[in-house]
């Protein structure tokens, strides 16, 4: 009986860890479902708001920095993705360090 009960116990401790294994949250390819808004100096901007926005990491969509800093995030984490937007963007943010509050509602896996 001694050896059911620890033979079981192995099955189901292996079971468990084979649940989790693996899960090094979101990766390139991934579609990271996210909300955020962006900040500069401590305020947020126009235009830099978004709730359940899907962005499939290594696409190139966001501005360089962004999206590498989402990688590895897991469902339910928040992150303060922190960027310099490019020289050649709206006048208004061009060269400017900004922090993105972000979210991550779902990651839906390649």
């Amino acid at each position: 009986m001694k050896k059911t009960l620890g033979v079981l116990g192995l099955c189901g401790a292996l079971f468990c860890f084979g649940c989790d294994a693996g899960d090094n949250g979101a990766k390139n390819g991934d579609t990271v479902v996210i909300d955020f808004a962006g900040f500069l100096n401590g305020v947020q901007f126009e235009g830099g708001t978004a709730e359940s926005f899907p962005l499939m990491l290594g696409s190139g969509q966001f501005v360089p920095g962004f999206e590498e800093q989402l990688i590895g995030a897991k469902k339910g984490e928040e992150r303060d993705i922190n960027i310099t937007f490019p020289t050649q963007y709206v006048p208004e943010l061009a060269g400017k360090d900004v922090v993105f509050k972000v979210k991550v509602v779902d990651i839906i896996k390649k």
